[in-house]
């Protein structure tokens, strides 16, 4: 059995990976710093930096940082030390000058006692140029650690478009990660696998992983863990039949998440044709509705949903943003159109925000209503992009459904006759934003001044008054019935 812990989640990891930690080593070798190591090791990683002269910094320390003090209410070294340690911080740096010519002996003794490192900063090293220095190796790792994911999707989509493609993309995703990777049956078999052999106790550890997940509805889509020396993570792909993706590594890097993400999407679609031939049915049916199908020609195939639509806008700006997001979402059934990604998702599946998207998701809609939930979805982004908000969901109800939906449509041809569809839609989002000049501009992509004049139109061709708050909820009642 594995060592260790296990994490286990329901979604993919974001599609850009987080800042990686700097070791201590790095700024060690910063010569313009003239920092010194007194105590402890030289390789813990340090996540950020702090500067307190508190007496007690415990409860202003989050763990993994680099505390930086000139000692200036250093009273009991051994106690101060025994907090730092206690609050989880990765290392103490002790600027000498202008309370202490030199390190105090007693705090370089506790520190080699508790194994935690301390580093002398010189007079001349100013508590801001450790800092800068830290920021710049962050964002010099950071800088590295996308490139290494973009390449990583590179290869992972050029081999997914060779003869054997499903070896290939283990073997690339095994060469990324600088491990193995494992495509297991639904039995726990190995149906595949590519990369270097891992000890016989990892390879057990690793499969026992795979089986946690399985094809139960609503389990967890990914688990990691430690076996036979090595860090284990498994994902099970898309379509709930069972199999799944593990792989074995040495080490975790911050990327690692997202490259497996897009490995898994990439599986789960070259293995579609292996599958029961009535998933298979249902993701062709999925995709086809994505590329414009109308409902009725597939809705026989997709069984009785519901499903929920979601469109988004943002990303990373590479070629494959859209495949991270669909891997972040735990789908494998995604289409571009422009600028807009469109997906399909089983309702029961949690739509959350992801860093750097705005997301619209509809209401849950049956196979029939999928173009009624694509333009929920649609109108759910101008809204998000309006608001500036990472994820808004169509709210659906509410007092608008006391009225009888014939009735209530009859009126809305009435009443909304004299508006063409540009001067509609304007004094639909401008109503949906309270009346926000700025925030209809961006939700429509224009001018500013073209929302006031279409504005002022509609006033005209209506007479009515829009900054009567009666007339603007007739008004918005009246479009949304429309």
């Amino acid at each position: 059995m594995y060592e260790g812990s296990m994490a286990m989640t329901s979604a993919e990891p974001a599609p850009t990976p987080p800042a990686p930690p700097v070791p201590l080593t790095a700024l060690l070798a910063r010569r313009d710093l003239g920092l010194r190591l007194l105590a402890g090791p030289e390789d813990v990683p340090i996540h950020w930096v702090h500067t307190s002269e508190m007496a007690d910094p415990y409860p202003y320390l989050l763990g993994g940082e680099l505390l930086m003090t000139a000692g200036v209410l250093l009273a009991d070294p051994a106690h101060y030390v025994a907090r730092v340690v206690e609050a989880g911080a990765a290392a103490l740096a002790f600027g000498v000058t202008p309370v202490y010519d030199t390190v105090p002996a007693e705090l370089v003794e506790a520190c080699a006692r508790h194994g935690l490192p301390l580093v002398e900063v010189p007079p001349r090293t100013p508590f801001t140029a450790v800092a800068r220095a830290l920021w710049r190796l962050m964002a010099e790792a950071r800088l590295h650690e996308l490139r290494r994911v973009t390449e990583a999707q590179q290869s992972l989509a050029a081999a997914a478009a060779r003869p054997a493609p499903v070896p290939a993309v283990l073997g690339a995703l095994a060469s990324r990660l600088g491990g193995r990777a494992v495509l297991f049956g639904t039995d726990g078999t190995e149906s595949a696998a590519a990369g270097r052999e891992v000890p016989a106790e990892a390879a057990r550890a690793l499969r026992d992983l795979a089986g946690v997940l399985g094809p139960r509805p609503g389990g967890p889509a990914s688990a990691s863990g430690d076996g036979g020396g090595l860090r284990l993570a498994a994902y099970a792909l898309g379509g709930g039949d069972g199999l799944t993706l593990g792989v074995a590594a040495e080490r975790r890097g911050p990327g690692d998440h997202t490259i497996a993400g897009v490995a898994v999407v990439l599986l789960s679609l070259l293995t579609a044709p292996h599958r029961g031939a009535d998933v298979t049915v249902r993701d062709g049916a999925l995709v086809r509705l994505l590329l414009g199908a109308a409902p009725a020609e597939v809705a026989g195939a997709l069984g009785p949903g519901p499903w929920t639509v979601v469109h988004g806008r943002g990303g990373d700006g590479t070629p494959f943003a859209a495949v991270s997001l669909a891997a972040a979402l735990g789908t494998p059934l995604a289409a571009q159109e422009g600028g807009t990604v469109r997906l399909l998702l089983p309702s029961s599946a949690s739509v959350t925000a992801q860093e750097g998207w705005t997301l619209g998701a509809s209401a849950p809609v049956p196979p029939a209503e999928l173009a009624a939930g694509d333009a929920q979805a649609a109108r759910a982004l101008r809204r998000a992009e309006g608001n500036r908000a990472a994820l808004v969901r169509h709210r659906a109800g509410g007092f608008a459904a006391l009225v009888d939906p014939d009735e209530a449509a009859a009126y809305a041809r009435g009443a909304l006759t004299p508006l063409t569809e540009p001067l509609a839609e304007t004094l639909r989002v401008w109503l949906s934003l309270h009346g926000s000049w700025d925030r209809t501009a961006v939700a429509l992509e224009i001018h500013r001044n073209t929302v006031r004049q279409r504005i002022t139109r509609c006033a005209a061709v209506l007479d009515r008054d829009l900054d009567d708050p009666d007339v603007r909820m007739e008004l918005w009642f009246a479009l949304r019935a429309r």
